[in-house]
This record gives structure tokens, sequence and C-alpha cells, in this order.
């Protein structure tokens, strides 16, 4: 498993420093993990019996169920969705008692925090970052690779500097955070230029002035602050 998240690593990280526009490597990542979930859920994984009680326990997320939907896999997702509620039907037989303390009130409680197939991104996604943090501890060339991305968004930043403090010696995790605070703060400080000038140029006084980097600002100010994911959609698996 470590060999292919090495492959998927560097191949996204290649892409993304070759082509700026893609942005970060870590949001590039996530979105490939979260595609090959929904392709199982729907396809090879949606019939299996072990499968079919975790998505009737766990349930799916609002941006999920969404994404799942848009699939045109209709007769897959409804066939899911005829055990879960089943199943769900079952344990909220005294719904009409919903009270603190009741066995419905707790199990739909326990629903709104848990989605299958963000679960499964976060195990992976954690999986993954452990074997960037290795790739850069271990390998020169991922190193110099590491310090051509574009930029990292702050969610994925910070989860890189949480594993890295985890998984390398002292030294290394600091050598780790100036590198990682390389790439970052130049982006942030360009970023944070662009916006300001893009608000400037609803003054009159700047009209004829020229756009510059500024005319995406505010997009690339939202993918910077909480990744370039879908709508609700969080970097560490967590339900929206």
């Amino acid at each position: 498993m470590g060999q292919i998240y090495t492959t998927h690593i560097n191949e996204h990280f290649d892409k993304c420093r070759d082509d700026p526009s893609r942005g970060c490597p870590l949001c590039s990542l996530y979105r490939m993990l979260q595609e090959n979930e929904l392709d199982l859920i729907l396809g090879a994984s949606m019939m299996e019996p072990d499968i079919r009680i975790k998505t009737n326990r766990e349930g799916f997320c609002a941006s999920h169920y969404a994404m799942m939907f848009t699939r045109k896999n209709r007769l897959g997702m409804a066939l899911t969705l005829e055990s879960h509620l089943d199943e769900l039907r079952g344990e909220v037989k005294d719904m009409p008692l919903l009270v603190p303390g009741s066995r419905a009130r707790a199990r739909i409680t326990e629903l709104e925090g848990t989605c299958y197939v963000c679960g499964r991104i976060a195990r992976n996604f954690a999986q993954m970052t452990d074997n960037l943090i290795y790739m850069w501890s271990t390998d020169p060339a991922f190193r110099e690779k590491f310090s051509g991305q574009p930029y990292f968004c702050l969610p994925h930043w910070n989860a890189m500097l949480q594993t890295a403090r985890q998984k390398l010696p002292k030294k290394q995790n600091s050598d780790f955070a100036k590198a990682a605070s390389d790439v970052v703060m130049p982006y942030f400080d360009s970023l944070r230029g662009d916006v300001s000038w893009f608000c400037k140029k609803f003054d009159y006084r700047y009209d004829a002035e020229p756009w510059g980097n500024s005319k995406d600002a505010v997009e690339r100010a939202m993918k910077f602050l909480r990744s370039d994911l879908v709508p609700g959609g969080k970097p560490e698996g967590g339900r929206s």
C-alpha cells in the first residue's frame, strides 16, 4: 500500500509543480481518494455484505449523498438506501419517544456524526500523509519536488505539520516545518496582496489600473483557507 501511495504522491506533486493552477497537491490527492471511494461504493463494494453492514451503520454525509446522486447510478444508490432505511427504521421504532436518553434519539445523533465515505477517506488520507512525510525525510529528490509546489492550503499545511511532529525526530521536524513554511508563506503574502488589489479595483480611483493577478483572488483565497474540495468537504474526512 505504501508503494501505491508513493506513486500517487509523486504523480500529483509533479503535476502541481509543473502546472501551478492545479494548486495544493494534497487537495489533489484528497480528491483522488474521494473519487476512488465513490466509484467503489457504487460499484464493486456495493453488494459486499461486510461493506453493507458498515454503510447501514454509518450512512453518508450530505455532500457524499449529493456526489453519489450525480454519478447516475440511481439503482445502486437506491439499493444502498433501501438496506440502510430498513435497518434504521427498526432501530428508531421508539420514534414517538424522542426524548433525551431514548435509543432512537441516540441513534439519530450518532448517525449525524458519521459517513462511510468520509471515514474511508480520512483513514487513507492519514496513511498517505504519513507516507509523504517519510518520503520527505528519506528522498532528496522528493524534498526538491516538495519545495517546488505552488502552495499548500492551510488545512493540509496543518495536517502535514501535525504528522511531521509525530513522526520525525526533533531536528528533522524543524527542517520540515521550515520547508513547508517556505512554500506557504510567499503564496500567503502574494494572495493577501491580490485580494487587497481586488478590493481597490472597486474604487473609481483605480479604475484605469490593470487587474494583475487579482481577478480570481477571492476564489483562490477560499481554496487556500478551506482547501479546494467539494462544498462541505473536509480534508480530515470529517462530517460536513
